[in-house]
């Protein structure tokens, strides 16, 4: 595991009480996605199902769009009924999305094309600057440059002081 991750998880574990909820609505990105640019990835691998319509690429992958980047071990393309159209990328193996100056990570991540919403669940850490916050699920909003995090939120705010 990631040490920055290790510690990032181990300092919110410790913090008081004060900062936990349910439910939290957070800025992430700082800007918001153009979910109709073009989508890029790289891979080691690449399998193409005819039968049931996907593509698994594996190895390493990496998907940008835009200034946005998640990167997994394996990510499966499923199409939509529209001839060429993608209806959603499942990345698998543990998680990490990149936008702007935040990072989140995760167990697994659903994009929704059309939707433009990102959905990360497992463990999921959200990095802000010095700021961090984990949940169990957090659906990131790349229209409005919104998630809304759920599941045992946890947050650990940097108030500057010493």
């Amino acid at each position: 595991m990631n040490p920055i991750r290790v510690l990032a998880l181990a300092a919110v574990a410790l913090m008081p009480s004060i900062s936990l909820s349910q439910g939290a609505k957070v800025a992430f990105g700082g800007i918001q996605q153009d979910i109709s640019a073009p989508v890029e990835i790289a891979a080691d691998s690449l399998s193409v199902d005819q039968q049931d319509g996907t593509a698994t690429y594996a190895g390493n992958v990496v998907i940008g769009q835009g200034d946005m980047r998640l990167a997994a071990p394996r990510v499966m393309v499923v199409y939509s009924s529209k001839a060429g159209r993608i209806d959603r990328l499942e990345a698998s193996g543990g998680v990490t999305l990149v936008n702007g100056a935040e990072a989140a990570e995760a167990n697994q991540a659903i994009y929704s094309i059309d939707r433009g919403t990102i959905t990360m669940v497992g463990s999921v850490l959200l990095t802000q600057g010095q700021n961090a916050l984990t949940a169990e699920r957090m659906v990131v909003n790349l229209k409005t440059g919104t998630a809304e995090m759920s599941g045992r939120v946890r947050t650990l705010l940097q108030t500057g002081g010493d």
